[in-house]
């Protein structure tokens, strides 16, 4: 054989091994990724073959599945009450994909969890249709639907998150504007459409707010400044004066920031009368005083900066809340009244509260009670986990003392029930650079508490970039004050 035909025997000979070594890899190494990929038609044909088990609320099911003609997919997903439920479900598309609770737990939903390799055995053998197990969540309807009605009559852009705080059961989550899942539900091009007009909508109602957007938690971050203050001994005694002026002179700036409730008010005011009047000049001084370090370490064991959720979560995983690192005096001051680079999700101002209100103690929230089988049998139970000890109680009760003040005598009264112990705080947080152009947004956050000991702990956001009302009508106590006395109401059955 002449060397030109040797090396391109070679060649080909080396082109069949490589073949060989691919077929294998994909055969064996990759089977199983393949097999499974979001992206297999067979994996998505898989997934609605067969009735989808359900989404339970309240011992009901808000999901369920229809038969559909004329296509690969034998079973169509369908949602009740689906703009009200969309930020816990997600969605379930043959064409879209899925998201939130329907994407975590599709091996269950869907049947395909091999814990089930048992039934469906049997199942072949009995001519039975398979069908998918059911995903129990923690949320209350009368708190989901108290909150999703008071937000959307608000015609708002808003979120608002429930939790237990002993438990960290999330009881509501409510986003606006929502969508419904079911009108894309299918793979028709008429649905794609659907899909593509919720993307290009510029309220994004698809974006789930409670979980995935940050924003500035203006004064309802000063609960945790005062718990800051408190632990690093800043201030002991909550009713004596401090020497916080009003206008309060931002370090290294010639700049003087004045509160709401008047210099007179707020000048040398306690820390108690502070957090009644939302007096900017004490939180300034106090997270000036405790420091940046002092204050990320403080925040941080609230869960900031950390990817908190994603255990409890799975794909509900939350945008971090950022407590900046290495912030200069001004910058540390600002953060003090929540504002200047600090950001927070509604559900982080939600479990700062939720651990204020059980003494101290952060718990893991979550949102699934339990996992159950076709013949609802019980396949896992959620066990609530502490995540940290978020300050001491002593401390947690100082904190709870003033929030149940400035509910009696200062901005939360609105959030006030009859045979309720309700503690709160109001928040308008300002953005962007040019203060006197964007709207402000309205924050509230507050605990309601029972004699036997049943209590929750609720965040509401709000951003009234579409509502028809003053900037002078834009308040944290105002708008979202009601919202979360009707949500509190819900939960503790008053």
């Amino acid at each position: 054989m002449n060397r030109p035909l040797r090396h391109i025997a070679i060649f080909c000979g080396l082109l069949m091994l490589a073949l060989l070594i691919r077929t294998n890899w994909l055969q064996y190494a990759k089977s199983e990724e393949l097999a499974t990929h979001e992206h297999n038609r067979r994996v998505k044909i898989a997934q609605f073959s067969t009735p989808r088990g359900d989404i339970i609320v309240g011992g009901k099911a808000i999901t369920g599945s229809k038969v559909v003609e004329g296509t690969d997919f034998k079973y169509q997903r369908t949602f009740k009450q689906g703009p009200m439920y969309a930020p816990v479900t997600g969605y379930a598309s043959q064409a879209q994909g899925m998201s939130l609770l329907e994407k975590t737990y599709d091996s269950i939903l869907s049947g395909q969890d091999e814990r089930f390799a048992f039934r469906h055995a049997k199942d072949i053998l009995t001519g039975k249709e398979r069908r998918g197990g059911d995903v129990v969540t923690t949320i209350v309807p009368k708190a989901q639907e108290a909150a999703y009605k008071d937000l959307t009559e608000l015609d708002a852009r808003g979120a608002v998150v429930a939790l237990e705080p002993s438990t960290g059961k999330v009881l509501a989550m409510v986003s606006t504007p929502s969508y419904d899942p079911s009108v894309f539900a299918g793979n028709s091009f008429k649905e794609g459409d659907k899909f593509q007009a919720l993307i290009g909508e510029k309220s994004k109602p698809l974006a789930n707010r409670p979980l995935r957007e940050t924003f500035p938690p203006g004064s309802t971050f000063k609960i945790l400044t005062a718990a800051a203050a408190l632990e690093h001994g800043v201030i002991d005694d909550v009713d004596a004066p401090t020497d916080a002026v009003s206008p309060y002179p931002l370090p290294l700036s010639t700049k003087k920031i004045s509160s709401e409730a008047g210099d007179a008010a707020c000048n040398k005011a306690s820390l108690k009368v502070a957090m009644q009047f939302s007096c900017n000049n004490v939180f300034l001084d106090a997270a000036l005083k405790v420091g940046d370090q002092g204050m990320r370490e403080t925040a941080e064991k609230f869960g900031f900066n950390e990817d908190v959720y994603s255990e409890a979560f799975g794909d509900m995983l939350a945008t971090k809340s950022l407590y900046p690192d290495k912030l200069d005096k001004p910058g540390t001051a600002l953060t003090g009244m929540g504002q200047g680079s600090l950001t927070s999700t509604p559900m982080q101002m939600a479990m700062v509260t939720a651990a204020l209100a059980n003494n101290g103690k952060l718990m893991q929230p979550y949102i699934v009670d339990s996992l159950r089988g076709p013949d609802l049998s019980t396949l896992e139970e959620h066990e609530p986990q502490l995540m940290s000890e978020a300050v001491s109680e002593e401390t947690a009760k100082k904190i709870q003392e003033m929030m149940e003040f400035t509910a009696k005598e200062g901005s939360a009264k609105r959030a006030l029930i009859d045979g309720v112990t309700v503690g709160g705080k109001t928040g308008t947080a300002q953005r962007g650079n040019d203060v006197t152009k964007e709207v402000p947004y309205g924050w509230f956050v507050s605990y309601g508490k029972k004699a036997d000991g049943q209590s929750v702990a609720v965040a509401v956001f709000i951003d009234p970039t579409a509502m028809d009302i003053s900037r002078s009508d834009i308040s944290g106590g105002g708008l979202g004050g009601p919202i979360a006395r009707n949500v509190m109401k819900a939960v503790l059955g008053k």
